[in-house]
C-alpha cells in the first residue's frame, strides 16, 4: 500500500486554472494577484490589512520589526513550536525566553505566563512581545493572554501557523480582537496553500504600513515620504533596511484559490478529528483536547503515549507505525532543547511540561484528502503498534 504522510496538500483543476491565469498574464509579480488574495483573506478573517509574503518565518520576522524589537529587548514564546518562532527574535538582536505549556492544551500555559509576568515585573525583565502559538489548529487563551498584554504592556503577535479557518470564542482568528499582529503559513502541509508563503493579519495602519515596507526593501515611491522631491516618475527611495519578502501572484492566485475551498477543507479536517476522537477513545492514549468555545483548523492530530500502560517506547511505535506506510511525526521537539538555544543557557529541565509533553507525543495523519478508509488503516496500525 502507498504510503500515508502525516499532512499533504489538496490541488484542483480550479488550483491549477488560477494559476495558469497569472501565467498568461502581463505580471508574475508585484500584479493584482497579490492585493487580491490580501483582500480575501481580509474578508475571511475579519482584519482590517493583511501583507502577504514569502513564509510564516518572514512574516514573523517583519511583525516583530513592525512592533519596534530590537537589541537588549524580550521575546517569549512557547516551547513547543516549530523554531520560527523563537528565531525571528533572534533575526531582530532580541533576547528568546519560553514559558511553558499547559499540560492539557499543550498550548501557552497562562498561569505560568502571568507568574512569571509578575516575577519580570519586579526585576524589570519583561518583555516586548509574546508570542502565543496556536498549536495544532488551536489558538492559546487569547482573552487571558489579551488582559495580560493590557496590564504588562507588552505587543502580541499570535503565530496561527497552524490555524488558517480556526474561530476563538466565536471570533476568527486572525480579526486582531485578542492580538496586535496575527501570522498565518501556506505551507503545503498546512490547511491551504501557496507553495511556500505567509501572511500578517492586523487591524493598525500604522502597523500595515511598516509591513509593506518592510517586505520591500524599506523602499518607498511616495513623494512625501522622501527626503527631497523626486527626480521624476522613476525614482523610488529606500527609506530603512527592509528585505524582499514578497509573495509572486503565482503563490497569491493559488492561495486566493484555495481559499474559495477552506470551508471544505475544515469541514473534512474536522470530520476526521471527531472520527479519531471515537475510533481512539478505548486506547491508552492521551487525546487532543475539545474546546467547547474553539472551533480548531485541525492542522494537527496529536496523540500522547500513555508509555506505562505500553511496553514499547515512542521510537518502537513511531517505527513500527513508519514500517507499515503510516508516516506519522513528532511535533515538535522543545525550541529550548535544540543545540543553538542550548549554547545560549537553556537545558532539560527548563520547561518540564513541554519535555514531557515531547517525549510521549506523536502526530497522526489528517489532511483533506485523507479518507475514511486511510483513517481505518492508521487506527488499525495504531492498535497494532501499542500492543
Amino acid at each position: 500500500m502507498q504510503p500515508l504522510p502525516y499532512g499533504r496538500q489538496v490541488i484542483d483543476d480550479t488550483d491549477i486554472a488560477a494559476v495558469e491565469d497569472v501565467l498568461r498574464s502581463d505580471w508574475l509579480t508585484q500584479g493584482p494577484a497579490v492585493p487580491a488574495f490580501e483582500a480575501a483573506l481580509c474578508a475571511r478573517s475579519g482584519a482590517r490589512y493583511a501583507v502577504a509574503v514569502t513564509s510564516a518565518t518572514s512574516a514573523l520576522h517583519i511583525a516583530c520589526l513592525a512592533a519596534g524589537l530590537g537589541p537588549g529587548d524580550r521575546v517569549w514564546t512557547s516551547p513547543n513550536t516549530f523554531v520560527a518562532s523563537a528565531n525571528c527574535a533572534r533575526y531582530c538582536g532580541a533576547d528568546v525566553d519560553f514559558v511553558d505549556i499547559d499540560p492539557r492544551s499543550w498550548c501557552l500555559d497562562m498561569e505560568a505566563l502571568e507568574i512569571k509576568l509578575r516575577r519580570s515585573a519586579g526585576d524589570g525583565t519583561l518583555p516586548k512581545i509574546v508570542i502565543p502559538v496556536a498549536f495544532a489548529g488551536r489558538s492559546s487563551d487569547m482573552r487571558r493572554l489579551w488582559e495580560l498584554a493590557s496590564e504588562f504592556g507588552f505587543c502580541v503577535i499570535e503565530d496561527a501557523s497552524h490555524a488558517v479557518g480556526a474561530t476563538h470564542h466565536g471570533l476568527p482568528v486572525g480579526s486582531g480582537a485578542h492580538a496586535h499582529m496575527t501570522v498565518f503559513s501556506f505551507h503545503p502541509v498546512k490547511i491551504i496553500t501557496t507553495g511556500e508563503g505567509g501572511v500578517v493579519l492586523t487591524n493598525t495602519a500604522a502597523l500595515h504600513h511598516r509591513l509593506c515596507a518592510l517586505r520591500s526593501h524599506g523602499i518607498t515611491r511616495d513623494a512625501a515620504e522622501m527626503d527631497c522631491e523626486p527626480d521624476g516618475p522613476w525614482y523610488y527611495q529606500m527609506l530603512e533596511l527592509g528585505f524582499n519578502y514578497r509573495m509572486t501572484d503565482l503563490q497569491a492566485a493559488l492561495g486566493a484559490s484555495q481559499l474559495r475551498r477552506l470551508d471544505t477543507f475544515l469541514t473534512r479536517r474536522r470530520h476526521l478529528a471527531r472520527r479519531y476522537h471515537q475510533m481512539l477513545s478505548g486506547l491508552p492514549l492521551q487525546l487532543p483536547l475539545e474546546d467547547p468555545f474553539d472551533e480548531s483548523a485541525w492542522h494537527l492530530y496529536v496523540v500522547r503515549l500513555s508509555l506505562p500502560a505500553i511496553l514499547q517506547s515512542r521510537r518502537e511505535v513511531v517505527e513500527r507505525l513508519r514500517n507499515a506506510g503510516i508516516m506519522v511525526n513528532v511535533h515538535y521537539l522543545p525550541v529550548h532543547l535544540h543545540p543553538y538555544y542550548r549554547r545560549l543557557g537553556f537545558s532539560p529541565g527548563d520547561f518540564p511540561c513541554a519535555e514531557q509533553y515531547y517525549r510521549e507525543a506523536i502526530s497522526l495523519p489528517i489532511f483533506a484528502a485523507m479518507s475514511d478508509a486511510d483513517q481505518d488503516r492508521v487506527v488499525s496500525e495504531l492498535e497494532h503498534a501499542i500492543r
